[in-house]
């Protein structure tokens, strides 16, 4: 599972959300990015360092991108629907796709935003799995999990 990767780079390696997310995605779904390439993923952390959007949910988002862009995004037939899915259950889960929206709900000082990252892991999953579901025309398992 994706979520027991990023426990891995969060826990033990004490990468950011956004980096323990691409990491871990980049592990996982073997997207092929390099070291040099994930640093540049950092800087999400925190909501941009900013507590604007989740570091989680942009990393999540780039590894939509890395999964179903070949070129150019605006190309893509599938990122629109498949990124619109990861920010719909992100909002149903927290209200928001606020770093600073969701940390109140989430954040524990032993643990940081362990939450958050384990809940990206979750809807990132749950997202590529019913997405995936449905272009190829079966019916998705989530309801029964």
């Amino acid at each position: 599972m994706l979520k027991d990767l990023c426990e891995k780079y969060y826990q033990d390696r004490n990468y950011n959300c956004a980096e323990t997310m691409i990491r871990a995605g980049n592990e996982y779904y073997d997207l092929g990015l390099h070291d040099r390439d994930m640093i540049a993923f950092g800087v999400y952390g925190g909501g941009i360092q900013t507590g604007n959007t989740c570091g989680a949910i942009l990393a999540a988002a780039s590894i939509l991108s890395m999964k179903y862009v070949e070129k150019k995004a605006h190309e893509s037939k599938d990122i629109r629907p498949v990124t619109t899915a990861l920010i719909r259950e992100f909002n149903r889960k927290y209200g928001s796709v606020l770093c600073k929206d969701i940390k109140p709900q989430s954040f524990k000082p032993d643990i940081r935003c362990k939450n958050t990252v384990e809940t990206a892991c979750d809807i990132l999953e749950q997202v590529i799995m019913e997405y995936e579901d449905r272009k190829t025309g079966k019916q998705s398992n989530s309801a029964d999990k």
